[in-house]
C-alpha cells in the first residue's frame, strides 16, 4: 500500500494503527485494567446521571458503546471516554431550563444534544481544526471546574439534607433556599449521607485499593436499608433509586424539530468546548507519562463519532474522564482495547449487581457528588497562579465568578475572552531593552544598560522581545518617539532582532517609518540576527527596499563593523566612551 493511501485508511480507521501490538500478554494487561475501569464507572456512571438530570442508567449507557467507538476512533492509547461530572453538571445547568429534569422531554433534549454537539466536535476534526482548543488556557478551566464544584454542591443540597429546594434556582437562590429550610432537614437522610461521605473519605485515604466509591454507596445502602427496615421509610423519608431498567442501552434516536436545534444550538457549542478541553487535556496529560503523541483532530473526530452514537445508544454527552484515564494508564492498560473491555465488563457486572441497584439511597448519590465535587477543585493549581501571576489570578476568579452567575454556555466563553485580552494585553507591550557591549566579557557580548555602562553618543542599541503586530505598533512606535526625543544625537538604531518571533503588515510599515524618520535625522534603522520568517515578510511586503537591504546584517560583530563605518568622525574624536573594538583604531580623543 503507498504511503498517501495509507495515510487515508489509518484517519478513517485509526485503530489499525495500534492494532500490531495487541498479542497475548496486552491482552491480559487490557482485560485487567478493564475489569478495573468497570468497576470504577459503576457508581460514577449513576452519580453522574443523577448530576445531569438524566435516569441513572443512562450514566452506564454512557460508559458503553461510547466509550468503544471512542477508544478506536480516538488517537489516545489510554484515554477513557464516557460520563464525566463537568459536562454531566452543564447538561443539567442549561437542559433543565428547557424541560423537567427526567421527564421524557427532557430526555429527547439531552440525546439531540448530544447529537448536534457530536456533529459539531467531527466537523472540526475532519477540517483539521485540533488546535482551536488551544485558545482555552490551564486557568480558565481550573476557575470553570471549581466554580462547576460549588454548582455540584448547591444542586445536592436537597438531597443531601432532604430538604424541599425548588430546582432550576440560580446558585445565589439555592443557598438563600436552603438557609430558609433548614429547619426542615431531614435527620435520617442526613445521618445516611453524612455516613456516606464518612465512608468514601476514609476508604479514599485509608484503603486506597478499593474504590472508595463503591465503599461508600455500600456502606450508605447497608445504613439505609436498616433504618427503613426498622423505623419505615415513611418516617425516615429515605428515598431509594429503584431497580434499574436493564443491562443493555435500547436504541434511541435524537429529536430533529428545528425550534428544538436553534434552542440547543448555544448549548452545543459549550458542550463542544468543555468536552474536546477535556478530551486532549487528558490525552496529553497521559501521553507526557506514556511519551506517546497525540493527535488533536483525530481526538475531536473520536469524540464526535462518541457523542453521536450515544444519542442512538441512550447515552448523553461524552467526554474523556481524567480519573478513570489515570486509573486505566496506572492499571497498565497497553492499548485502547482496555477502554473497550470496561465497556463490555460493565455490561457482564450489570447483570449480576442491577438488583441491588434499588437499594441506593438518593441521598447517598448526592455524598458521593459531594466527594466529587470535591475533587474537582484544584487547589494546587489554584495557589500556584495567585502566587504566580496577577493577571491569571483575575482571569482565574472571573471564570469562576461567571461559572456561578452566569448561563454556563457562556461561563467558558467569558474566561476564553478573558484569557485572550490578558495575552493580547502581555504581546501588545514587548518588552524593549538597551543594549552596549560589556567589556567585562573578552567578546564583548551584549548586556542591558546599567550602572558603569555606557552607551555610544550616536548609536542605540535595542532589542525587541516579542512580535511587531498591529497590537504592538503603538507601543512600539511610542518608544521610537521616546528614544529619538530623549537623545536626538543617536541617529542610529539598531535593532537585535532575534527575539523578534512574528511581523505583520502594521509591523512592516511601522519599521519602515522608522527608517525613514532615522534617516530625515542623518542616521539609518539596522537589524541584526533577523528571522528568516521577518525577513520573508518585509521582503513580500517591500518594506525591505525602503529601510536598504545593506542595514540588514547577519550577526552582531558584523553589523557594529557595518555601522560604525558610517558613524561621524568628528563625534568619535571627541567620545572618550569608545565601547566597540573598532574604536580602539581611531587616534586619542581630543580634549
Amino acid at each position: 500500500m503507498n504511503l498517501p493511501s495509507r495515510g487515508v485508511l489509518l484517519r478513517v480507521l485509526p485503530f489499525l494503527a495500534w492494532w500490531p501490538r495487541v498479542g497475548r500478554a496486552s491482552l491480559r494487561a487490557d482485560m485487567l485494567a478493564g475489569l478495573i475501569g468497570a468497576a470504577v464507572v459503576l457508581p460514577q456512571g449513576l452519580a453522574f446521571a443523577t448530576l445531569a438530570g438524566m435516569p441513572p442508567e443512562y450514566g452506564l449507557y454512557c460508559a458503553m458503546v461510547p466509550t468503544v467507538v471512542a477508544a478506536l476512533w480516538g488517537s489516545s492509547l489510554h484515554a477513557v471516554s464516557g460520563p464525566t461530572n463537568a459536562v454531566s453538571l452543564v447538561v443539567f445547568a442549561t437542559v433543565s431550563m428547557l424541560a423537567e429534569p427526567g421527564s421524557a422531554h427532557y430526555v429527547q433534549l439531552v440525546l439531540t444534544l448530544s447529537f448536534m454537539s457530536g456533529v459539531i466536535m467531527l466537523s472540526l476534526g475532519v477540517l483539521r481544526l485540533g488546535t482551536l482548543v488551544n485558545f482555552i488556557s490551564h486557568t480558565v478551566v481550573v476557575g470553570f471546574t471549581a466554580g462547576a464544584a460549588m454548582l455540584i454542591l448547591g444542586a445536592q443540597l436537597r438531597n443531601f439534607f432532604g430538604v424541599d429546594i425548588p430546582r432550576n434556582l440560580s446558585f445565589l437562590r439555592t443557598l438563600e433556599a436552603f438557609a430558609l429550610q433548614v429547619a426542615s432537614i431531614q435527620p435520617y437522610v442526613l445521618l445516611v449521607a453524612a455516613a456516606t461521605l464518612a465512608s468514601g473519605i476514609l476508604a479514599r485515604r485509608y484503603f486506597q485499593q478499593l474504590p472508595y466509591m463503591i465503599a461508600a454507596m455500600l456502606a450508605g445502602s447497608i445504613l439505609a436499608y436498616a433504618l427503613n427496615r426498622t423505623l419505615g421509610a415513611e418516617y425516615t423519608g429515605i428515598r431509594t433509586l429503584g431497580a434499574l431498567p436493564g443491562a443493555l442501552p435500547p436504541l434511541s434516536h435524537p429529536d430533529f424539530e428545528l425550534e428544538n436545534l436553534r434552542k440547543l444550538l448555544a448549548i452545543a457549542v459549550a458542550i463542544t468546548v468543555l468536552g474536546l478541553t477535556e478530551a486532549v487535556s487528558i490525552g496529553r496529560a497521559i501521553a507526557l507519562k506514556s511519551g506517546q503523541r497525540i493527535d488533536g483532530n483525530q481526538e475531536f473526530i473520536g469524540q464526535g463519532l462518541s457523542n453521536i452514537v450515544a444519542s442512538f445508544f441512550s447515552g448523553y454527552p461524552v467526554s474523556a474522564s481524567f480519573n478513570r484515564s489515570g486509573l486505566n494508564y496506572e492499571a497498565g492498560a497497553r492499548t485502547p482495547l482496555a477502554a473497550a473491555f470496561s465497556a463490555l465488563l460493565l455490561i457482564v457486572i450489570l447483570l449480576g449487581v442491577a438488583p441491588l441497584m434499588a437499594y441506593l439511597p438518593i441521598a447517598s448519590m448526592a455524598a458521593i457528588l459531594f466527594l466529587v465535587a470535591w475533587g474537582l477543585i484544584d487547589f494546587g493549581s489554584i495557589r500556584t497562579i495567585v502566587r504566580a501571576s496577577r493577571p491569571e489570578t483575575a482571569v482565574l476568579a472571573l471564570t469562576f465568578a461567571a461559572t456561578l452567575l452566569l448561563e454556563l454556555e457562556f461561563a467558558i466563553l467569558v474566561g476564553v475572552t478573558l484569557s485572550l485580552i490578558v495575552y493580547l494585553g502581555r504581546t501588545s507591550h514587548p518588552s524593549m531593552r538597551s543594549l552596549v557591549p560589556d567589556p567585562r566579557h573578552a567578546t564583548r557580548k551584549m548586556a542591558q544598560i546599567e550602572p558603569g555602562l555606557a552607551e555610544c553618543p550616536q548609536l542605540k542599541i535595542l532589542r525587541i522581545e516579542g512580535s511587531i503586530y498591529f497590537g504592538a505598533v503603538d507601543h512600539i512606535d511610542t518608544h521610537f518617539d521616546t528614544l529619538r526625543e530623549t537623545n536626538p544625537k543617536q541617529k542610529h538604531l539598531l535593532l537585535m532582532s532575534k527575539s523578534i518571533n512574528f511581523i505583520d503588515v502594521a509591523g512592516a510599515e511601522l519599521l519602515a517609518h522608522e527608517a525613514e524618520r532615522r534617516k530625515q535625522m542623518g542616521g539609518q534603522l539596522y537589524f541584526y540576527s533577523l528571522r528568516q520568517p521577518v525577513h520573508d515578510m518585509l521582503e513580500r511586503s517591500g518594506h525591505i527596499a525602503e529601510i536598504g537591504r545593506a542595514n540588514v546584517f547577519a550577526g552582531k560583530h558584523e553589523a557594529i563593523a557595518g555601522v560604525f563605518a558610517r558613524l561621524d568622525r568628528s563625534i568619535c574624536g571627541s567620545c572618550r566612551v569608545r565601547i566597540f573594538n573598532e574604536c580602539a583604531a581611531l587616534p586619542p580623543a581630543r580634549s
